[in-house]
């Protein structure tokens, strides 16, 4: 596929406060390895091939397992995450998939059994920003299979 423009450059006003989100979160106090994992896991559900690259990548540098990331569009039905990981992708999930209706009370209840407020609320906007980011490397075609993580 050819890209079909760059919105890097088109829009670097835009770029640069996607880029300020990115180091707020990155500060927050959530797990690298978690939000990591969550922007993968959004990424999957949106068919982001850029971002799945990219964040798989990352969590690779970071020492992730291949076992964890194969699993993880059946993290439902595997062992390998914790109770914290699990509610962080329901959570993920959720906030994602509003077409099948509004993120429940029995999913915010699951969240908040292992996230306190400020951390739920930090956790959205990582979910909100990597939803931002695959409509914009959907939209605009970014070819998959360049980036090489900073590590």
């Amino acid at each position: 596929m050819k890209q079909r423009f760059n919105y890097v450059k088109l829009a670097p006003g835009g770029f640069e406060a996607m880029r300020a989100l990115e180091a707020f979160l990155h500060a927050c106090g959530l797990e690298e390895s978690l939000i990591h994992l969550v922007k993968l896991r959004v990424s999957q559900i949106n068919g982001c091939a850029y971002c799945i690259d990219m964040h798989w990548k990352d969590l690779r540098a970071i020492g992730e397992t291949e076992e964890r990331l194969y699993s993880l569009d059946a993290w439902h039905e595997c062992t390998l995450y914790s109770d914290r990981e699990r509610a962080a992708l329901l959570w993920a999930e959720a906030v994602t998939n509003l077409r099948e209706g509004h993120v429940s009370d029995g999913d915010h209840a699951r969240v908040s059994a292992h996230f306190n407020e400020q951390e739920v609320a930090n956790l959205t906007f990582v979910i909100s920003t990597i939803n931002a980011w695959n409509r914009l490397a959907i939209a605009s075609r970014a070819p998959a299979g360049s980036y090489q993580p900073k590590r």
